[in-house]
């Protein structure tokens, strides 16, 4: 029978899945290639961009350097004695230009780009030695004829820098007269350019080169692109009043899509090409296995419609809804519907009863699961905190022992008290949630101990917004944080200053701490966000008392608060360290936690 159900399946099957994936494998190609190419457009205009902004830096240095040795009086007094008519000594004449060697030295090792500088007289007398083909050199003839202050890439032997170099070139002339007599030369290694160019090339095989006007490559290396393509590409440059933009150009049965920016620099001309072929490869090849795949799925749809049975596909629908039930978290949903499941096929019968039982050891198991997870994070938080307590009074009892070891008695009656608060605020276990105005008063009752001990040597400075006073915040979080910030204080200065800060912003809380210690490393700044990045909390839990410090209390914040908790790090060697806690509450945490007010 044509309307059986298999044949039904059959049709149905063909309509959802082969005729779809058809129609994917020629919508989704095009698709594909409108964003790739928009993309392309944005990424390579991106890159080119960033290009620019390197060589204007990079030229921007070399400027202001042979700028510097045209001002330099050594240059002047040089220029001055090369250029008298009068027989001058010889001994005169070596010792400035030696000196002039020593400076030209000392701004070349101090520039950090490895650029090299000379000053050479039009006769070809120069500082590192005499060149009397001057005059027939390609790169002075760009300079002299065209005008070009910026020019291609080269070799010249007369300067220290070795391998290929593009040059800045600059008239050397007397300041007094303003006459020229010469030119100071920049060179910086043409490699600079060359590897940030790299970069900016698209799909497997495309090419980006930096030309002159009449489309030579100001780099080393040969051009690639077919010469028809790049001198219309060039000539429609040249007459586009756009700074940046993107051409087409059809050679030989493909199309080539080539983006150009205009530089500031000497006239050049940043070119990136590429094929449409080359650039929509990925896309063509998709098309292909979408085509495939769907006379697989064509193949494969007439085999399964003649497969299925009416005794299968109702008790299966139904499964299937109760699977929706489960999908959504109804487990009783889903129980209430398994009962209207009915079905004589002995091995569909087996599924919906194992499914049956399954719904209820999932149910069973997700419950024990959930709150195994309570239970262990409360236990990690518990953890973190109790690594706090012993190491405080640890370092609280030696600084009892230095006082009384001195006779400062009255001293050790002071930290004493200042230590029962303390204990008598630590002790409290009822709640690990406090309001933040108790905490920096436990701050407080801790920098007075520390005071006592450092006396003029310690400053701290504590600023705290009323309307933080009330606020819930875990306990301990900042103790640890100044321990750590008068530490490294002392480390290497015999000062140490502290400030603390709490703010109210929107609905966050801000707290900072900053210092003016030794500074954190870039290595620790970085594990730390390492760590943060793969949500890694074993370290601290792991560290048996040896990381009391940051990692503890940003993995005491990051356990409790979650989300709601990020952090700023800003440090600086032999400068000092900022910290920055932010934590965003809610209206009813003001008031959502027991808290301590003895």
């Amino acid at each position: 029978m044509f309307f059986s159900l298999r044949n039904r399946l059959f049709i149905i099957f063909t309509c959802l899945l082969t005729i779809p994936l058809i129609i994917l494998s020629m919508i989704i190609p095009s698709w594909f290639t409108s964003i790739i190419e928009d993309q392309t457009q944005e990424l390579t205009i991106e890159a080119m961009d960033q290009y620019s902004l390197y060589i204007d830096s990079i030229t921007t240095q070399a400027e202001d350097l042979g700028k510097q040795v045209l001002v330099n009086q050594t240059t002047q007094q040089w220029l001055k004695l090369e250029k008298k008519d009068a027989n001058i000594p010889k001994e005169q004449s070596l010792l400035q230009k030696n000196q002039l060697k020593m400076m030209l030295s000392s701004m070349m090792v101090n520039n950090s780009n490895g650029m090299s500088i000379s000053v050479v007289l039009n006769n070809g007398e120069g500082a590192w030695g005499n060149n009397p083909n001057l005059h027939n050199l390609d790169w002075f003839k760009d300079f002299t004829i065209n005008e070009q202050r910026f020019v291609k890439s080269h070799i010249d032997p007369y300067m220290p820098a070795q391998g290929n170099s593009n040059s800045f070139i600059l008239p050397l002339v007397d300041l007094n007269t303003v006459v020229s007599y010469g030119f100071i030369k920049v060179n910086f290694p043409s490699s600079l350019l060359e590897t940030a160019l790299r970069k900016i090339t698209i799909g497997k095989n495309g090419h980006a080169y930096l030309l002159d006007q009449q489309g030579a490559n100001v780099l080393e290396g040969k051009i690639d692109t077919p010469k028809r393509v790049l001198k219309n590409s060039l000539s429609k440059i040249k007459n586009n009043t756009k700074q940046k933009g993107l051409l087409e150009t059809d050679y030989q049965g493909d199309k080539y899509f080539v983006f150009f920016q205009k530089l500031s620099v000497g006239d050049w001309i940043l070119v990136s090409e590429v094929t449409k072929s080359d650039l929509f490869s990925k896309v063509i090849i998709l098309q292909r296995n979408l085509l495939i795949t769907s006379a697989i799925v064509f193949l494969i749809t007439i085999f399964a419609s003649f497969m299925l049975s009416s005794n299968i596909v109702s008790p299966l629908g139904k499964l299937a809804k109760a699977m929706k039930f489960i999908e959504h978290g109804d487990f009783l949903g889903a129980k209430r519907f398994m009962p209207t499941i009915k079905s004589s096929n002995d091995e569909v019968g087996y599924v919906i009863k194992v499914f049956d039982h399954t719904v209820d050891q999932l149910k069973h198991l997700i419950e024990i699961e959930y709150e195994a997870n309570i239970r262990r994070k409360d236990a990690e938080y518990k953890a973190l905190l109790l690594q706090i307590n012993p190491h405080f009074l640890n370092n609280t009892l030696e600084i009892i022992g230095g006082l009384a070891v001195q006779g400062k008695n009255k001293e050790v009656m002071n930290v004493s008290i200042y230590l029962g608060r303390m204990m008598r605020y630590s002790l409290n276990t009822q709640n690990d949630v406090v309001r933040l105005g108790e905490e920096i008063s436990y701050i407080r009752s801790y920098t007075d101990i520390l005071k006592v001990r450092y006396e003029d040597a310690l400053t701290i400075d504590i600023i705290e917004d009323p309307e933080t006073r009330n606020l819930s915040i875990i306990k301990f979080i900042l103790q640890p944080l100044v321990e750590n910030a008068v530490k490294y204080s002392f480390k290497e200065k015999t000062k140490a200053e502290i400030f603390i800060e709490t703010k109210k912003v929107n609905n966050q809380i801000i707290i900072v701490l900053e210092d003016k210690g030794i500074g954190m490393s870039e290595e620790v700044i970085s594990d730390l966000v390492s760590e943060e990045t793969k949500n890694e909390r074993i370290s601290v839990l792991a560290s048996k008392g040896n990381s009391i410090g940051l990692k503890n209390v940003l993995g005491r914040l990051k356990l409790y608060y979650g989300e709601r908790f990020s952090y700023q790090i800003e440090s600086e060697k032999n400068v000092g360290t900022r910290i920055t806690l932010c934590i965003n509450f809610d209206r009813g945490d003001i008031h959502d936690e027991g808290h301590n007010h003895g």
